[in-house]
């Protein structure tokens, strides 16, 4: 069985395709991010200390980075856990919270994904107190009203903001 830092290692199907249907909040037809595991993982390792981004947030901002409108909400469950668990093992093998993608910054005690999580809802309650954030994942109104102003008329700022210092799409 492959361990969760191979799955996310593995090369995926990825790119900006037509919605295949309606489902969720994802209209058919839009154009869709599907990404990678590793896309996914990268984009939550530029998201700063100390700053917290829902998923849906994390979805809206992967759009934009990539040109779409939207981000499979589907796939962007499956690479959450893998991004979580493949930073477990590497903090089993002795790396350090900051050398890994830090999930706790996206999951937290409400995330239906950290329920499946092996390891348990625990260590992600205690990343997010260590780093000031809310164990139920309540954005902070600066963050709210941010993603609240629209995301079309701040693409550049959305891009700058949260895909990181230097990555632009």
């Amino acid at each position: 069985m492959k361990s969760w830092n191979d799955r996310l290692s593995t090369p995926g199907i990825n790119g900006v395709k037509p919605t295949p249907r309606t489902m969720a909040d994802v209209v058919e037809g839009q154009p869709m991010l599907v990404p990678t595991a590793r896309q996914v993982d990268d984009f939550i390792r530029s998201i700063p200390e100390g700053v917290e981004m829902d998923v849906r947030a994390l979805r809206t901002a992967l759009a934009v980075e990539h040109g779409a409108e939207v981000t499979c909400p589907v796939t962007i469950g499956y690479h959450l856990r893998t991004v979580a668990e493949a930073a477990n093992e590497d903090l089993r093998r002795g790396m350090t919270p900051s050398d890994v993608a830090p999930f706790w910054r996206v999951l937290d005690a409400k995330t239906p994904t950290t329920k499946k999580l092996s390891f348990g809802a625990e260590f992600v309650a205690a990343q997010r107190k260590r780093e000031g954030l809310k164990p139920w994942g309540m954005p902070p109104k600066s963050v709210l009203r941010f993603w609240d102003n629209g995301m079309r008329e701040n693409t550049m700022h959305a891009t700058q903001r949260w895909t990181g210092f230097g990555r632009h799409a």
